[in-house]
């Protein structure tokens, strides 16, 4: 009985986001009987983009392409702020791409490797705060970057190049935020010894591909398509969430990321408002903040916690300065404009 109800906290432990979602899906059910009409609250286009994206982000997660091309473009690296620029700024780029989760996934352990070899562990903090900071903010300029975003582009159908104009400004003064973090990192002079090849094995490659997908995350978005879906139906919340989101969208999406993290709240808001360009810059602009704000600051915590875990309490305190500042920053953005 002990091992499982220990199995049973673990599993919630590191699936809590599907797991709450999946309990509250549940009791929606009995309020809205299960009927034929659940299939119609799910948004297939978005289960299958995801599904698509991240099968293609570990095939090139397994075929190491990405961790190559940093670990030549260290052999560059002669200071401390080279070597964070490049550190970082490989998590902005990748994250356009692979999505910012599986951009921290690869490059935070790796990074953290990497200061340990060249004997500057003090760094570590540093960054790996601006790591998920880069990743939360190039995750912005393709709708494939991010979990939050594939539902909204595929729930509002807003052109590509439309949804990047949406969030230009909030890119552009992040990343400059992000430059005048690292240029006050001093230049010290590194040398970089054998950083280790890039390993790749053949053996069981589309098994290692298969394994790798989140299917967890899959059946979060799932659950959390039938919460909302039943949420509508029950008249006393549809009401209530309407009143308290409609014409507060972009604050909504921020406070609400806070508490929830910004993918259940990007489908909370989508449920009840179609201000898909208020609800795109909210989702987005509170990915940053809190630990919880984004399950990409998990990530990086979490690794954190496993690989340097007498820095947890320093980089909490870290992480969350920078991010809070970054997020007053980001709203005066939206104020201005």
């Amino acid at each position: 009985m002990a091992e499982i109800i220990d199995k049973t906290f673990n599993f919630f432990k590191n699936e809590t986001v599907f797991s709450v979602s999946l309990i509250l899906a549940i009791i929606s059910c009995f309020f809205v009987k299960p009927n034929i009409n659940y299939l119609n609250y799910i948004n297939w286009d978005t289960i299958i983009l995801l599904s698509v994206i991240m099968i293609i982000v570990e095939i090139l997660k397994n075929l190491t392409v990405f961790e190559f091309m940093v670990r030549k473009l260290l052999t560059k690296t002669g200071n401390t702020q080279q070597l964070l620029l490049i550190l970082v700024f490989i998590c902005f780029f990748s994250s356009i791409f692979i999505t910012n989760d599986v951009s921290l996934i690869i490059f935070v352990p790796f990074s953290i490797m990497a200061l340990k070899k060249v004997k500057r562990a003090d760094l570590i903090i540093i960054t790996v705060c601006l790591q998920t900071i880069a990743a939360n903010v190039g995750c912005m300029v393709l709708p494939v970057g991010a979990p939050h975003n594939i539902v909204l582009y595929t729930l509002s159908h807003i052109p590509f190049e439309t949804f990047f104009l949406i969030l230009v400004p909030y890119i552009i003064v992040s990343v400059i935020f992000l430059i005048i973090i690292l240029s006050i990192i001093p230049k010290e002079d590194i040398t970089i010894h054998n950083i280790g090849k890039v390993e790749f094995t053949k053996k069981n490659f589309f098994k290692r591909v298969f394994r790798g997908v989140d299917y967890y995350l899959l059946l979060t978005f799932i659950t959390l398509f039938i919460l909302i879906g039943n949420l509508e139906n029950i008249t006393f919340f549809s009401l209530l969430f309407k009143r308290w989101i409609i014409g507060n969208e972009v604050l909504c999406g921020v406070l609400v990321s806070q508490v929830i993290s910004n993918v259940p709240t990007a489908m909370l808001l989508s449920g009840f408002s179609k201000n898909f360009e208020a609800i795109i810059v909210g989702i987005n602009i509170g990915g940053f903040g809190t630990l919880i704000a984004s399950m990409a600051n998990l990530i990086s915590y979490n690794i954190i916690v496993r690989e340097c875990n007498e820095f947890k309490h320093r980089y909490l305190i870290i992480f969350t300065v920078l991010n809070i500042i970054l997020l007053l920053l980001l709203l005066s953005v939206h104020v201005v404009i």
